[in-house]
């Protein structure tokens, strides 16, 4: 076949990012390329060849290890393609003969190409989830924890509406990814191990392989083995659709939790919020005329790269249907997996970067969380909680006058608060009650710390870190 540079090549997979991505391009390849593709439907045919010779008590280590030997060029395949117009039987043509003349008649002996397809695709899907996906999103896993739990105090103000709401901290906002992300990555850990193949011919009903063999249920069972997959429940010319549909939703669940991060983190790098930062290098150019900028660019790329991937999942489910047993509406578009993998590994890849390069700015996150319209104003719910613990059944109301008085004077919300002594009595005795003042004299400096009003979010950031990254198999130093 024709080589080409790498320019040459249509998808951005397979320039752009083949060179800034090189590690995750290079994990991906041996998977989801065609050329994986080719080999991994020869594995299939070999482990047929395999479970045929097991079925008659005629397989041998030599012969697996003669089998192992076998490799096949996928120029030659396409080359074949040419002539039968047929993938499948182009490649059967190609193996044949390369196997060794006395295994030839075994080669997709009682197969129709899916049983071939079905069962290698499912095989990739398993092996790129095992060694390329679920790797990079342990890594950033673990750097959430590391985020959240290192940050588990630092605080921070919550924000509901894109409003100041009350105190957090900034591992606590961090803890929710930990928690999202870490249980998708398990789903989809578990959902990799339970992609099936199939060895049931043309209609599912094993009509070839019963001219073959007494036990053709048996014989897949072995085939499988050979590529450590079970059988689909029932299968027609197809495995059951579900089992690969279910993984790729999972994939598609983890990829909306990573964008939303992205997102957050692109947003909390405003200028007018700046309290955390993507690394910028020494020679790193935030824009072509602006020498100043540095703009949260790896944060928008994530999100950019799951605007492009998100909407394959109507594909994944229109490949669902398949009519009268079997037709080659997916022929097509399933070839298209591929790519979102790729585009989902990238964006792993990505968002890993940004955790390693991410700073916390502290003294801007007190700013925030001391500053807003109303200096303070986040303290507004923990007075009117506490007044209405006295008894002040209009607490909300007597609480949001306060509010209102406070940006109508331009004064901090414990100013306005101390101008009602009546209300700032019965608040003190609560607090007092509490054990969060010592006296009487104190009340108005707690309402002056928002930081002490951060419920257990601290707590809540260090045990979500700890639990998932002892769930990722990992440690604190790992």
């Amino acid at each position: 076949m024709e080589a080409r540079t790498i320019f040459q090549n249509i998808s951005p997979i397979d320039h752009r990012y083949s060179i800034s991505e090189k590690a995750v391009y290079e994990a991906l390849v041996p998977w989801i390329s065609e050329e994986a593709s080719i080999r991994a439907c020869v594995k299939a045919e070999i482990a047929l060849i395999c479970a045929h010779l097991a079925m008659r008590g005629k397989i041998t280590p030599a012969i697996r290890a003669e089998f192992e030997k076998i490799t096949v060029d996928p120029a030659d395949v396409y080359a074949e393609e040419e002539k039968t117009s047929h993938n499948i039987r182009a490649l059967v043509n190609v193996l044949k003969r390369k196997i060794p003349p006395e295994f030839a008649p075994l080669v997709h002996l009682g197969a129709t190409s899916v049983d071939i397809l079905d069962t290698s695709l499912s095989w990739r899907m398993a092996g790129v989830t095992r060694e390329a996906a679920l790797p990079l999103l342990k890594k950033l896993e673990l750097l959430l924890c590391d985020f959240a739990e290192r940050e588990a105090e630092t605080p921070q103000v919550g924000r509901t509406h894109g409003q100041h709401a009350v105190p957090i901290t900034l591992g606590f906002a961090i803890a929710e990814y930990v928690s999202r992300l870490g249980k998708s990555i398990l789903e989809i850990e578990k959902r990799s191990k339970e992609l099936k193949g199939k060895l049931s011919g043309a209609v599912g009903a094993y009509n070839a392989t019963s001219m073959i063999v007494k036990d053709p249920l048996e014989l897949e069972r072995i085939y499988l083995a050979e590529l450590e997959l079970e059988p689909s429940e029932h299968s027609t010319q197809l495995a059951e659709p579900e089992y690969l549909l279910r993984l790729l939703l999972e994939y598609n669940v983890a990829f909306g939790i990573i964008a939303n991060l992205a997102d957050d983190l692109r947003n909390l790098q405003r200028s007018e919020i700046g309290e955390v930062r993507e690394g910028f290098a020494a020679d790193q150019v935030g824009s072509s005329t602006m020498p100043q900028k540095r703009n949260p660019w790896n944060s928008e790329h994530v999100k950019s790269l799951w605007k492009a991937f998100m909407p394959r999942v109507n594909t994944f489910f229109m490949d669902q249907i398949s009519e009268h047993q079997r037709d080659l509406t997916n022929s097509a578009s399933q070839r298209f997996i591929a790519d979102y993998i790729a585009g989902f590994c990238l964006a792993v890849s990505r968002m890993t970067g940004v955790m390693q390069g991410l700073d916390a700015d502290r003294e801007r996150l007190l700013a925030n969380l001391l500053g807003g319209n109303i200096p303070g104003g986040i303290m507004a719910e923990p007075a009117y909680i506490l007044l209405a613990e006295t008894g002040v059944s209009d607490a909300h109301e007597v609480i949001r006058k306060i509010t209102l008085a406070a940006e109508k004077e331009k004064i901090s919300f414990a100013a306005a608060l101390s101008k009602e002594p009546v209300m700032l009595a019965k608040i003190s005795g609560k607090l007092a009650e509490l054990g969060l003042i010592a006296n009487s004299s104190e009340v108005v400096s707690f309402f002056e710390k928002p930081q002490r009003y951060s419920g257990i979010a601290a707590k809540k950031a260090k045990s979500l870190a700890q639990k998932y990254r002892k769930l990722m198999g990992a440690t604190k130093n790992v």
